[in-house]
């Protein structure tokens, strides 16, 4: 039975259960950059390609392939990856929040409340607009 994991297909369980599982992981886009996940990894340690490959047991152009997401990626590998790194398969897929979507999350809440501001601003540019025009409008009467 095979136990790969790309882009266009799952087989990575034969329990139907699980399969639905990853079925819906595998249209989730951490999965898609299982191999951006392991290479920001292996860049936060300072690690070499082939200080990882040499730890996995393959060669250097078979990692490289991983990280490109060229090769598929068995369970046995992604786990040989997960424990290399000392994180859970879980989190070597993506599945908890990843630096890049705490980012991402603290760039949306940043971009609504500047948002918010600039709602502001143009609503205290208009009073003041008409605070202008009624005083230039006081005076003119009173001239």
């Amino acid at each position: 039975m095979a136990y790969a994991l790309n882009k266009d297909m799952y087989t990575l369980f034969p329990n139907r259960c699980l399969n639905k599982f990853m079925s819906a992981l595998i249209n989730n886009k951490a999965v898609n950059s299982v191999g951006n996940n392991i290479r920001t990894l292996r860049h936060q340690r300072g690690w070499s390609q082939e200080d990882v490959a040499t730890r996995l047991g393959i060669s250097i152009p078979a990692f490289s392939k991983i990280e490109t997401g060229i090769t598929d990626v068995n369970l046995s590998r992604l786990e040989q990856i997960a424990n290399i790194y000392e994180i859970s398969v879980v989190q070597l897929l993506g599945l908890g929040l990843t630096e890049t979507e705490k980012q991402y999350s603290s760039m949306n809440a940043a971009q609504k409340k500047l948002t918010e501001r600039e709602s502001e601003i143009a609503d205290l540019q208009r009073k003041v607009i008409e605070l202008y025009e009624e005083l230039h409008h006081k005076k003119s009467v009173a001239v």
